[in-house]
C-alpha cells in the first residue's frame, strides 16, 4: 500500500492551527508528523483535522514546551511513546498503520548552545536522549518502520555550509553525529533522500540576504549537486502547489534519475490544484 507523508516542526499547534488546515487541503498527504506541538495531547485541535479526512491521531504533549503527533487518513493505532533519558519530555510517538508499518516521529532534543556537558546540561541531556535511542534500536530492532522528525542534527559534511567551521557547534559536533550514526545503523534505518534512487525536492528556506544565497549556490555548485533556483516572489500564493511545480518542471535532473515528468503532470491536472 502507497501512502504519502509530511513532517513539519510547527511549533505550536494551536497558534497554526490555519497553515496546518492549509497544508492538508493543499498537499493532502495521508499522514502528517508534527514536533513541537507545545500543548497537551487532548488540546490539538482535532476538529478542525477530522473535517479535512484526519480521523486518527497518537500523541504524546506536554503544557507549553516540546510535543509530537501523527495524524493520519489512514486507520493507525497506538504504538507507543518512549521517554529517552527519562527526561519527562514529549519527544517521541509511534503509530502503526493495517498494514503493519510502524511509524516513528521524533523530537530530538536541542542541546542548548554550549557543547560540553559539563557546562551545559541541555547538550548532556541531549546525547543522553541518543545514546538511549541508539541502545533500544539495538534491542528492539525495527521491522517495515519509518522514522521522521526534527532530529536536530546535521549529521554530514553536506548538510552544512561550513563543516570545519562548524564541528564546535552544537547540532555537527562529532558527539552528537556520531551517535545518531550509531543510532540509524542500530535500527538498520535508511535515508531515503541519500540512498534511495529518483528525484527529490528539497527546500532550504528563504533567502533573505543576496550573500546568503550566493553561499548556497557556491555550496551546491562545489558538491557538483544538481538545483534550480525557484523564486516564488512573483506569485499571487506563494505557497500554491502547482505554480511551484511549474516553476520545478525545468529543474536539472541527476545523471541515473528516473524522469519525473509523468507525476507532475498528474498533479497539474487535478482540478483542486488547477492554475488560476
Amino acid at each position: 500500500m502507497a501512502f504519502t507523508l509530511a513532517t513539519w516542526n510547527i511549533n505550536s499547534v494551536r497558534l497554526r492551527e490555519s497553515i496546518v488546515s492549509r497544508l492538508m487541503s493543499e498537499e493532502m498527504p495521508d499522514i502528517l508528523c508534527l514536533q513541537e506541538c507545545k500543548c497537551l495531547a487532548e488540546q490539538i485541535p482535532t476538529e478542525a483535522f477530522e473535517k479535512l479526512g484526519y480521523r486518527y491521531r497518537v500523541a504524546r504533549g506536554q503544557k507549553s514546551y516540546n510535543g509530537v503527533a501523527i495524524l493520519s487518513k489512514l486507520p493507525m493505532v497506538d504504538a507507543g511513546g518512549r521517554d529517552f533519558a527519562t527526561l519527562g519530555h514529549a519527544r517521541h510517538v509511534a503509530g502503526q498503520l493495517e498494514n503493519g508499518v510502524t511509524i516513528h516521529n521524533f523530537y530530538v532534543p536541542a542541546g542548548g548552545d554550549i557543547p560540553d556537558r559539563e557546562e551545559n546540561v541541555k547538550f548532556g541531556q541531549k546525547l543522553d536522549f541518543l545514546t538511549e535511542m541508539r541502545d533500544h534500536f539495538r534491542w528492539e530492532t525495527p521491522d517495515r518502520a519509518i522514522l521522521v522528525g526534527d532530529l536536530n542534527i546535521a549529521p554530514r559534511e553536506d548538510d552544512v555550509w561550513n563543516h570545519k567551521g562548524l564541528l564546535k557547534i552544537v547540532s555537527h559536533t562529532p558527539a552528537e553525529t556520531d551517535l545518531l550514526g550509531e543510532a540509524q545503523e542500530a535500527g538498520g534505518w535508511v535515508d531515503m533522500r541519500r540512498e534511495l534512487p529518483g528525484r527529490w525536492i528539497l527546500y532550504m528556506g528563504r533567502f533573505t540576504e543576496r550573500e546568503a544565497l550566493q553561499r548556497k549556490v557556491e555550496e551546491l555548485q562545489r558538491l557538483k549537486l544538481p538545483f534550480s533556483e525557484v523564486n516564488v516572489s512573483s506569485f499571487d500564493d506563494p505557497y500554491q502547489v502547482t505554480r511551484v511545480l511549474k516553476a520545478l518542471l525545468d529543474a536539472p535532473v541527476a545523471v541515473g534519475a528516473a524522469p519525473q515528468q509523468g507525476w507532475v503532470e498528474r498533479v497539474m491536472r487535478t482540478p483542486l490544484l488547477e492554475l488560476k
